[in-house]
This record gives structure tokens, C-alpha cells and sequence, in this order.
């Protein structure tokens, strides 16, 4: 089989799992329908992964392409769908299929009530979703990647409000598929705005057809418009007010997705339209681009990092923790350059086995003692320490940079390419990894340890991630096996990464086909085939790497022993430190924290907010 005839595989296998499963859901035991899910998540991670071994290093005919029904380009135009397989693109597709594999196996205890006439239902929300993951990191066609986006985003909705006996995951869904149709919306003006400009809907073909107008006001309005789905589906600030309300109210293995892939793939996205469709003559201007998302990145970096701090439900305290490391990966994706492009990959790849880890054993604390706040768990889960503890414990530290984790290696990687490019950056790197790590390590403390004194509780009213409504059918059973096994295999599969030999080499090539406007011109057929003579091989591990990833884990248990030590402390040092914490927490978060009201119409005022900062920075840039 050719890598050609993969490409469509990987699309169809969860597509048919999804239907199979609503077609014979009705007939179907709980056990038969998991059993069905886990052979197409596995027959489809066996795709990816034998794609991906075919092209992480590069073909000697470029990057593989499969057009749909066989429509392929005639003289420069058509209108057939292309599947491209360029490496950076599978890697991420192939993490998406891992990680509904995980959720799978995850799920397979985790759920004791499904529907009781439909067992298929979750599974078949799940493969559907892995669908619209896989295809839109696969498709070469805007258009296509607007549906492959909306299928994701559908299934996203329906898994959100998957407990529709309970009023708040059902609020928690409405806001969620609100504003991102509302973003939706925008995607899909900007492509009609495109195709009115150029009279084409594949990416590359756009991209070479810009070539023949100059940046105007329209191309720039469809940039933004197209840009703004994206950045929604990413959860980059001030788009990003629905993402922990969606995490405090979906399920558990849902939470993984939605914090694990998706999140990355809508800065995925940004990246491949840009350096698709706009990197170009008659695109955007390379510096203006740089400039608006890496403020844009620093913005969302600050944001999530404070509020997460701030939280004491833990759902939402890592969903704040994503907002965060969105903001870095932003900032890296910003540099246009491979290794900037490569170190994102990387750093993505890591953050999403740890952050997967972590809910996953968040979730054994819901299922366990039917709660998720960190006050009210205080001291309770002594019992747990000596597993789903210590797990845990190695996910704040892996999340926090520490090597040799792949989260680590990846933030070094982007660290080293911001730093060359503004010597500040990595400050931010530091700073959002400490803080969120630091609030990790601070819950570990309190809820396995006991440590330190009860928290106060807060004068302002704030989510406690009490009374969650039990995701099981009997709390204070006996742990299931599969959700200690699967969260232990994320951080092992995170640590393989972060040692594996050779790994500089094969994401620099990523990066380095990602970046080339041939390659991907060529794969569809547009421009004769030529090779990509870069050889980017990522720094790995530095000295300055692994120095700045100490830094960052030493100042997370800093911050993490002041919050729940400091108040024992005497002197006046501890008591200035005391003052700058309560000053912080007051005048600085407090209008961060009011902003987050998590009302709807508040949430699609920020939405429009952001929509015209975007269009005045980039009209002004241009």
C-alpha cells in the first residue's frame, strides 16, 4: 500500500468505527462497544504510525498527496479535496490517534452508567471527534479544513453536555458551541472572501494566487476572519473565556482531548494557513505577523499562568494551565521560523501527554471522593499517595519543564529559539512554567499530604468544584486499573520522547518541510518537485536548557511551599513576601477574575474585542 492510499485511511477507519458504533449501539453490550472502539482506535493509530515512519525524515519525492476521487489539478486549477502527509501534520495527527487510544482505554471502566439504550454513544462521539482531528491535520483544502474543524467541534459540543441529566455540562456545551459557531462564522466569510479574491479553495492554490494582488484591506479582513476560528479553538486570550468552563463540566477523559490535542491543533492551524496561504507575496507581512502573535502569545501566557494560580477546582485550574502554555507555543509558533515551527511540535507533543496524565488522575480523585476542589479535598487523598500521588507529583514536575520529559525538552527547544530572536522571551517560558507548575505542586500538597495549614476560605465568591455530580456509579470503589495505567504510560511515553536519540534531527526536518511553501506547492502538484536542502537539527539538550528547566522546577516548589507553608512563616521577609502575594491576588487578579464572569453575552462581547484589536493591529502592520 502506497503512503498515498494511508492518507484516506486515516480519515475513513474512525469515520466507519463512528458509524458502526451508532449503527449497532442499540444491540450492543457496553463491553462489546468498547471492544469495537478500541480495535478502530488501535487499526487507527497502526495507520498514522506507519505513515509517520514513512515520512518523518522526508520522501525523495516530497511530502505524499492523495487527491479525493481522484480530481486532481489541471493546469493549475480544480476543484478536487487534497490530503497532504508532510510530517509535521501526521506527527500531529498520529498524537491525536495516542491519545483517543488512552481515552478509550481510559473510558473503559470510567463510565459504569451510559445511556442505558445506546452504550455506543461515547465511543462513537470519540472516534467521530478523532475524525475531524486527524483530517483536519491531513487536509490540504481550506474549506475541507473548516468541516474537518466544525466535525471536531460538533463532537466536542456533545461530549461537553455528554451528562444531560445535569443542568451545568449542559450550560457548559451551549456556551462552548455558541462561541466557537460564532467563530465559525467568521472562518467561513473569510474563505468566501478568499475564494472571491482567487476563485480557489485548496490552501497552496490560494497561496499562489495571492501572488498576483497586493495586501489590501480584504486580504488582510480575510487573515483576521479565518485567523479568529482558530485562535477560538486554541483558547488564545481574550478568545479563550469558554475553555475552563467547558473543562469544569465535561467528563474526565473528554477533558483530556479537549486540553491534550485540540487546543494544539487550533495553533497548528494558525501556523499552516499562514505559512500555506499567506507566507507569500500579496500575503501578510512576515513582520507583522511576528509582532501581533507574539504579543498576542505573551498576553495569553501571563493570563493563563495568573488565573491558574488563582483556582482551586482542579478541572479548571489545569484547563488555566493550557491557556498558559497556549500562550508559548503561540510565541513559538510566532518566530516563522523551523526551529521556532519545530519547537512548538515538540513542546505541544509533551505538554499533551503530561496534561493528559494530569486530568486523567484528577479524575480518580472525582471517582474516588466525588470532588475537585483543592480545599476540600485537603489531607483526603493520604490514602492515594502512594500511586495516583506520586503520578501526579510527576506530572506537576513534568509540566513545570523538568528534564528529561518531552514537555521539558520542548519548551528548552522553543525557549533557545525565542531567545535568539528577543533575549526576553524565555523569561516569559520561565515565568508560565513555574506558575502553573507551581499550582500543581501546591494541590499535590495539600490534597495527598495534608501539608500546611486548611485554606482560608476567600471574602470574593469563586468556583469550588464541590458537589460535582459523581461521573461512577459507586464512589469509594476500588480503583479501576486502566486509569492508573494509562495516565503511569503517558509519563513514561513522555520521558521516552524526551530521551529518544535522534529526536532533534527528525522534528527540525518537520520543521524545516512545514516552513517550505515548495514542498507543499509540489506535493499537489503546482511546482515541479524539488528538494529541501535545509537541515535544521533542533538543539536537544543544552546545558542552557536544562538550567532554565531547574530554574522553572525549583521556583514551581518555591511557590508552591510559600502557598502553603508562607503563613507559618515569621519575620520580616516572609511578611513582605506575604504583602506582594495578597497584593498581587487583590489589585492585579482581581479584574482578571471579574472578567471571567462566565456569562455567554460577556464572552462574545471579548470575542468581537479581539476580532477588532486583530483587524487594527494587522490594517496598521500591513
Amino acid at each position: 500500500m502506497s503512503l498515498s492510499d494511508l492518507l484516506p485511511l486515516a480519515v475513513a477507519v474512525p469515520l466507519i468505527g463512528a458509524a458502526l458504533l451508532a449503527v449497532t449501539g442499540h444491540w450492543i453490550r457496553r463491553r462489546g462497544c468498547d471492544i469495537l472502539a478500541a480495535v478502530f482506535t488501535t487499526a487507527e493509530v497502526l495507520v498514522l504510525l506507519l505513515l509517520w515512519l514513512r515520512t518523518a525524515h522526508g520522501t525523495p519525492s516530497g511530502s505524499p498527496a492523495s487527491w479525493l476521487g481522484g480530481w486532481r489539478l489541471h493546469d493549475g486549477e480544480g476543484v478536487g479535496i487534497v490530503l497532504v502527509g508532510d510530517p509535521l501534520g501526521v506527527g500531529f495527527a498520529l498524537l491525536a490517534a495516542l491519545l483517543v487510544l488512552a481515552v478509550v482505554a481510559y473510558a473503559w471502566r470510567y463510565f459504569d452508567e451510559p445511556p442505558a439504550r445506546m452504550p455506543g454513544t461515547f465511543p462513537a462521539l470519540v472516534l467521530l471527534f478523532e475524525a475531524g482531528m486527524c483530517g483536519f491535520a491531513l487536509t490540504g483544502d481550506l474549506f475541507n479544513a473548516f468541516v474537518f474543524f466544525e466535525l471536531m467541534g460538533v463532537a466536542a459540543y456533545a461530549l461537553t453536555g455528554y451528562r444531560v441529566e445535569d443542568p451545568r455540562p449542559v450550560q457548559g456545551a451551549l456556551t462552548f458551541g455558541i462561541v466557537n459557531s460564532l467563530a465559525a462564522y467568521c472562518s467561513l466569510l473569510g474563505i468566501g472572501m478568499l475564494y472571491a479574491r482567487t476563485g480557489e479553495l485548496g490552501m497552496a492554490q490560494i497561496g499562489h494566487r495571492l501572488v498576483e494582488h497586493r495586501t489590501d484591506l480584504l486580504t488582510v479582513t480575510a487573515f483576521v476572519l479565518v485567523l479568529t476560528g482558530l485562535l477560538v479553538k486554541a483558547a488564545a486570550v481574550p478568545f479563550h473565556f469558554w475553555l475552563p468552563d467547558a473543562h469544569a463540566v465535561a467528563p474526565t477523559p473528554v477533558c483530556m482531548l479537549l486540553s491534550g490535542v485540540m487546543v494544539e491543533l487550533g495553533v497548528y492551524g494558525a501556523a499552516r494557513v499562514y505559512w500555506t496561504v499567506f507566507s507569500g507575496p500579496g500575503g501578510m507581512p512576515p513582520g507583522a505577523v511576528r509582532g501581533v502573535l507574539v504579543c498576542l502569545g505573551a498576553v495569553t501566557a501571563l493570563v493563563g499562568s495568573v488565573m491558574c494560580w488563582q483556582q482551586r477546582h482542579l478541572k479548571r485550574l489545569l484547563a488555566f494551565s493550557t491557556i498558559g502554555h497556549v500562550g508559548l507555543f503561540l510565541i513559538a509558533v510566532a518566530l516563522l521560523n523551523a526551529d521556532g515551527t519545530a519547537g512548538f511540535a515538540l513542546y505541544a507533543a509533551g505538554h499533551a501527554e503530561a496534561k493528559a496524565a494530569l486530568f486523567a488522575l484528577t479524575g480518580v480523585l472525582l471517582d474516588q471522593y466525588g470532588s475537585v476542589d483543592e480545599h476540600g479535598l485537603f489531607g483526603k487523598a493520604r490514602a492515594l499517595l502512594g500511586r495516583t500521588g506520586v503520578l501526579y507529583l510527576v506530572g506537576g514536575l513534568a509540566l513545570a519543564g523538568m528534564p528529561p520529559f518531552a514537555a521539558g525538552l520542548g519548551k528548552a527547544v522553543a525557549e533557545h529559539a525565542a531567545g535568539a530572536w528577543l533575549p526576553l522571551l524565555p523569561v516569559f517560558f520561565v515565568t508560565v512554567s513555574a506558575l502553573t507548575g507551581g499550582a500543581v505542586l501546591r494541590a499535590f500538597l495539600r490534597v495527598f499530604l495534608g501539608a500546611g495549614t486548611h485554606p482560608r476560605e476567600a471574602s470574593a465568591p469563586e468556583t469550588s468544584g464541590e458537589g460535582e455530580e459523581p461521573e461512577v456509579r459507586s464512589p469509594e470503589r476500588r480503583i479501576p486499573l486502566p486509569m492508573l495505567v494509562v495516565p503511569a504510560v503517558l509519563l513514561a511515553s513522555s520521558l521516552v520522547l524526551g530521551l529518544a536519540p535522534g529526536i532533534g534531527r527528525v522534528f527540525g526536518r518537520a520543521g524545516d518541510l512545514f516552513v517550505s511553501r515548495s514542498d507543499y506547492t509540489a506535493a499537489i502538484g503546482l511546482t515541479p518537485p524539488t528538494q529541501v536542502h535545509h537541515a535544521t537539527v533542533l538543539p536537544g539538550w543544552t546545558v542552557e536548557g536544562v538550567a532554565l528547566g531547574v530554574l522553572a522546577v525549583l521556583l514551581a516548589c518555591a511557590l508552591a511551599a510559600a502557598a502553603v507553608w508562607g503563613r507559618r512563616l515569621r519575620g520580616a521577609v516572609a511578611a513582605a513576601g506575604r504583602a506582594a502575594m495578597e497584593l498581587a491576588s487583590g489589585r492585579l487578579a482581581r479584574p482578571l477574575r471579574v472578567a471571567h464572569s462566565g456569562r455567554l453575552g460577556d464572552d462574545v462581547a471579548w470575542l468581537a474585542v479581539g476580532v477588532a484589536a486583530l483587524l487594527a493591529a494587522f490594517s496598521l502592520l500591513r
